[in-house]
């Protein structure tokens, strides 16, 4: 049994509760490899990726490449001495990267691979109305998220979660698999399946402002997963109009419901205290929202603030 040296890469969240179980299980991590500084906020303060946060308060030894294929940081990487690399929400890497080490590098991915490769899985499942995804491990090669599946492991969707809790339950099931993996890689048991394409695979796109917004005429299962597919980050979006007036509006949370009726496809009907649009099988309800300058609040406590006429719109 060949003793592990790992060299784990990830920049969020996500990458760092992988991080914190490969720390846990007594593996032997001699380096980790993050994003580098970013300026973030008004103040344009240089902000830590959170795998940076991590790394710091546990003292491991840290790498902040801005360029993967720089001679000085490769000859460091080689200095590690590392035999695997774990790769978990991180950039593409160069070849001579990742087949440095004699056991290969290998990736978290928080799909059902060839399913949801890309940038964004877990919030395109939750789109697309999928009603399982899971995590892969698979050896890096030359593409994106294309390489031979080591292990992967399968949960169901719940149809009211959004993608926040959804990423919860993927970490914790991802540090199960990571662990896993090591297990079969550190024992020299690893079989591995290649992945085989076809014209129905789904990718998961990169988010942006385009196809984060709302399309008010779409069905109400298709508007509400895109709902609680962006929430709570980046959040879908649309417009409000009312008088002579327009918001750039952030909706977090919202309910279907399933009504006939006879309201124009758009209409913001509002009393005291609920607030929802007409679409094409009944209405989404708005549970919270954020208007442009205000905090996230509820759809309550906007209304005490605020009264929309009924010629009020969203587009």
């Amino acid at each position: 049994m060949e003793k592990l040296r790992i060299i784990f890469m990830g920049t969020p969240e996500f990458a760092v509760g992988i991080l914190d179980t490969i720390i846990k299980n007594n593996y032997e991590v001699v380096g980790v490899i993050t994003a580098a500084d970013k300026p973030a906020g008004r103040g344009q303060k240089l902000k830590y990726s959170a795998v940076k946060e991590y790394a710091l308060e546990n003292n491991l030894n840290l790498l902040q490449p801005t360029n993967l294929k720089d001679e000085s940081f490769l000859e460091e990487l080689k200095s590690l001495n590392a035999n695997l690399q774990i790769v978990v929400a991180f950039r593409m890497l160069p070849k001579v990267v990742w087949e440095m080490p004699s056991l290969g590098t290998f990736n978290l991915h928080a799909s059902l691979l060839p399913n949801y490769r890309g940038a964004a899985p877990i919030n395109w499942a939750i789109i697309n109305g999928e009603t399982k995804t899971g995590v892969t491990t698979f050896f890096i090669d030359d593409k994106i998220d294309t390489g031979a599946m080591i292990l992967s492991a399968e949960t169901a969707i719940d149809d009211t979660e959004n993608a926040g809790q959804l990423h919860d339950r993927l970490m914790h099931l991802g540090c199960d698999t990571v662990i896993e993996t090591l297990k079969v890689i550190e024992s020299g048991n690893a079989t591995t399946t290649i992945q085989n394409d076809s014209s129905d695979i789904k990718t998961a796109y990169k988010l942006n402002k385009e196809n984060c917004k709302i399309d008010w005429s779409k069905s109400i299962t298709e508007i509400y997963n895109l709902i609680r597919g962006l929430s709570p980050y980046p959040a879908a979006w649309c417009f409000f109009s009312d008088k002579d007036e327009e918001w750039n509006v952030k909706i977090y949370e919202a309910k279907a419901i399933l009504e006939e009726h006879t309201q124009t496809i758009g209409s913001l009907i509002c009393t005291k205290k609920e607030m929802k649009v007409a679409v094409k099988e009944g209405y989404i309800q708005i549970l919270s929202l954020q208007f442009p300058g205000k905090k996230k609040m509820i759809a309550s406590e906007l209304l005490n603030g605020i009264t929309f006429s009924e010629n009020a719109k969203v587009h």
